[in-house]
C-alpha cells in the first residue's frame, strides 16, 4: 500500500457531545479536556497509520480559535500530514456543531508529533 493511501485511511474522525461535567465556570469546554481529546484523536490516527505502538513526543501548538459551549457536538478529524524516519505528525482539529442547527465552526487546530517504539521502548521505523 502507498503511503498516500496509508494516510488516506487512517484518517480519524471522532465525535463528542459536549456535557457540563467537561465545562467550566464560562460553560465552555475546559482547555484541557480539549487537549486531552485531541491528544487521543491524533493517537488513534497515528497508530491506524503505523500499526505499530506509538507514543506522544511532542504537541507543536494548539490554537483555540473558538470556545466550545456545553451542549454542542464536537467533531475531531485527525489526518497523518507528515512521515519520517520513526516520528510522524498529526493534525487534529475540532469542530462544533450545534444540536438543533446545521451551524459547524473550527474551534481548534493543533499538531502533534508521535514516535513508533518497539517493545523495549526504542525507536523503530514507521514504514
Amino acid at each position: 500500500m502507498t503511503t498516500e493511501k496509508r494516510i488516506a485511511n487512517s484518517e480519524t474522525r471522532i465525535f463528542k457531545a459536549v456535557f457540563p461535567n467537561t465545562t467550566n465556570h464560562y460553560d465552555t469546554l475546559f482547555g484541557g479536556t480539549a487537549m486531552q481529546l485531541m491528544d487521543e484523536a491524533a493517537f488513534i490516527t497515528a497508530t491506524r497509520f503505523a500499526r505499530k505502538r506509538v507514543v506522544t513526543v511532542s504537541s507543536d501548538k494548539i490554537d483555540f480559535k473558538k470556545p466550545i459551549p456545553a451542549g454542542t457536538i464536537v467533531e475531531l478529524i485527525g489526518k497523518v500530514t507528515h512521515v519520517g524516519k520513526t516520528s510522524m505528525k498529526v493534525n487534529v482539529e475540532i469542530y462544533t456543531e450545534q444540536m438543533y442547527s446545521y451551524e459547524r465552526e473550527r474551534a481548534i487546530v493543533g499538531d502533534f508529533t508521535f514516535v513508533a517504539i518497539d517493545e523495549m521502548k526504542k525507536p523503530v521505523k514507521i514504514l
